[in-house]
């Protein structure tokens, strides 16, 4: 069931990742997710990204905006002001991912919309945030990762400083702006005011280096690319090549490192006082590290896998996307979800993570550009077909035939 959110509405004035990851969350949760699109691009620029694109429909786009609707709306056109203005007065919140500077510019911050509804959540996750000497540049996952200090850390000490193979500045955003819309609303509903919420992609991707920027902070600590992913202080707890792939063991703890030395027939290790304990094996981790990959080599990795699981090992495979999406856990969750597309068929994606009382909230396919702009204005604002002629007459929605299928 995804009724959890069902009496929240929120107008998303969004594009590309961030945003539109982040409210698909509040989307599955059943709440009412309005994508507002601008006619004059043709809409959210994810629409058009390759390589699996048809017309204004693709692959990517529906991975970030399954279970929501779309109204065509051309917000520098001033017919369209006050249609913002009547949609401002029936949601919950405006969530907004734009350059820091547009919010202001757009007139979509809570001093700009107070006055039409006190209740009002508005959440802006921008490159920058609102203020300080970037907030008018823009930003994207790949540039913050370089920024906020991820590369340097990320890929062989040896290699180039590396991206995350996924863009998870962008998917951190999202989530923390699915938190900060549903704080907000909930103050609103308790305070009867609402919020601004000033977000940012860099500093969600500070905030996420955690520990490292806690210890280069306080002690001067300098964090190193370390090869095979291994982790900063903790050892063994990294990829290891095994006879015929890799596999990854993690021991976060004294008993599983024990339990290691035993699974692989390596008491010697446990025993030896130059591993004897966490910052025992830190120093030296490159003799240790050589005496597990020299064991490790020895056999298959599903023979390890299985060695390293029935003895309580942290372990798992290296695997390709194809063999994830395969994994027999992946199947017994029910992870991956078949919808149909009017453009581009069956679309199997994967389904929203959260459990509610043991089900998989609902999906329903990602909205045409404008699909539901007359619905939306009817069923939310009150609008007569005439009036939506009126404004459709006016340009509000985009020149003629550029709406999209709502407002054809």
């Amino acid at each position: 069931m995804n009724d959890l959110l069902s009496d929240v509405r929120i107008l998303a004035i969004e594009q590309y990742g961030a945003g539109p990851f982040g409210t698909m969350q509040l989307a599955d949760l059943g709440a009412d997710v309005i994508k507002l699109e601008d006619p004059r691009a043709g809409g959210d620029v994810s629409r058009y990204v390759p390589p699996f694109q048809e017309g204004e429909s693709s692959l990517f786009f529906e991975s970030f905006n399954r279970n929501k609707r779309s109204i065509s709306l051309d917000l520098r056109n001033p017919a369209a002001r006050p249609v913002l203005e009547d949609i401002v007065r029936n949601v919950d919140a405006v969530f907004s991912n734009l350059r820091g500077d547009q919010p202001e510019k757009l007139g979509i911050r809570f001093s700009d919309l107070r006055a039409i509804n006190e209740r009002v959540v508005c959440v802006s996750l921008s490159g920058f945030g609102q203020t300080g000497p970037r907030a008018a540049e823009g930003a994207y996952d790949y540039t913050v990762q370089g920024l906020a200090g991820w590369q340097s850390v990320t890929g062989d000490p040896a290699g180039p400083p590396t991206k995350s193979g996924l863009s998870l500045a962008d998917f951190g955003g999202g989530y923390v702006a699915a938190i900060a819309i549903l704080a907000g609303v909930v103050r609103a509903r308790r305070d009867g005011v609402g919020a601004d919420v000033d977000l940012s992609l860099f500093e969600v991707a500070l905030a996420q280096l955690t520990y490292l920027s806690t210890w280069t902070a306080s002690r001067e600590f300098d964090p190193v690319r370390r090869a095979d992913s291994a982790h900063q202080s903790m050892v063994p707890f990294q990829n290891f090549r095994t006879a015929d792939g890799w596999i990854v063991i993690a021991c976060p703890k004294e008993s599983l490192w024990r339990r290691l030395c035993s699974a692989i027939d390596r008491e010697d290790l446990a025993s030896d006082a130059r591993f004897g304990s966490f910052v025992d094996r830190n120093i030296n981790r490159g003799a240790l590290i050589a005496e597990l990959t020299a064991t490790l080599t020895t056999r298959a990795s599903s023979d390890w896998i299985e060695l390293l699981g029935a003895a309580g090992v942290p372990a798992a495979p290296i695997n390709s996307v194809r063999e994830a999406l395969a994994d027999p856990q992946t199947e017994a969750r029910s992870m991956v979800v078949e919808l149909e597309h009017p453009v581009l068929g069956t679309v199997r994606q994967l389904a929203s993570p959260l459990r509610v009382d043991g089900v998989v909230p609902p999906a329903e396919r990602g909205p045409l550009r404008g699909e539901h702009t007359a619905a939306v204005l009817a069923d939310v604002c009150g609008y007569s077909a005439e009036q939506i002629d009126r404004l459709r007459a006016a340009g509000a929605f985009g020149a003629a035939g550029d709406g999209g299928p709502g407002v054809a």
